[in-house]
């Protein structure tokens, strides 16, 4: 019922909040009281992401391997993968940048009126004849070829100079 939401609730916040203690408890009421791991191991991958992102770019990797782990030896044993991966995420700074950037990217999607622009030639693959002799790919500079970063646009026109990480709406 509404109490499996309060108590994975209490424990993402526990979790975002850095405390440990709190963390370990929140996760023990929820097994100790039969809840799936597995359910409480997918929350984890998404916590990974969503709060810790790239302050510490390794969560998402504890948090898939907690899972895994889980999928494969299951209660009880799993607890102490799920109890190891709660207690680093809890420890781990915190980051929301990923988070708020993607959000401002579907944010300019949605609100975009018309066609969304097309993608810029140079970026296009031209596996034919023709679509070379169409202009796909011409100009493009293979990044890897040249020793210092290249000069290139990679968005479309309309949108060249916007910053999804500096313009957050949230």
């Amino acid at each position: 019922g509404e109490e499996h939401y309060n108590c994975i609730s209490a424990l993402h916040k526990s979790m975002r909040g850095s405390d440990e203690n709190a963390s370990l408890y929140w996760l023990a009421r929820m097994l100790e009281g039969g809840e799936d791991p597995l359910y409480v191991a997918r929350r984890l991958v998404r916590f990974a992401s969503e709060d810790i992102g790239l302050a510490d770019p390794l969560a998402l990797t504890q948090a898939v391997a907690a899972y895994q782990g889980c999928h494969f030896i299951g209660m009880p044993e799993c607890e102490v993968i799920l109890a190891q991966c709660v207690v680093y995420f809890a420890r781990a700074p915190k980051s929301i940048e990923v988070y708020r950037a993607y959000s401002n990217v579907k944010e300019c999607l949605r609100m975009h009126r018309g066609p969304l622009p097309p993608v810029p030639l140079h970026l296009r693959n031209a596996p034919t004849r023709l679509m070379k002799n169409l202009g796909y790919s011409k100009g493009y500079k293979y990044n890897p070829m040249y020793k210092e970063p290249v000069e290139q646009d990679y968005l479309p026109e309309e949108l060249r100079g916007t910053d999804f990480f500096k313009e957050q709406k949230m």
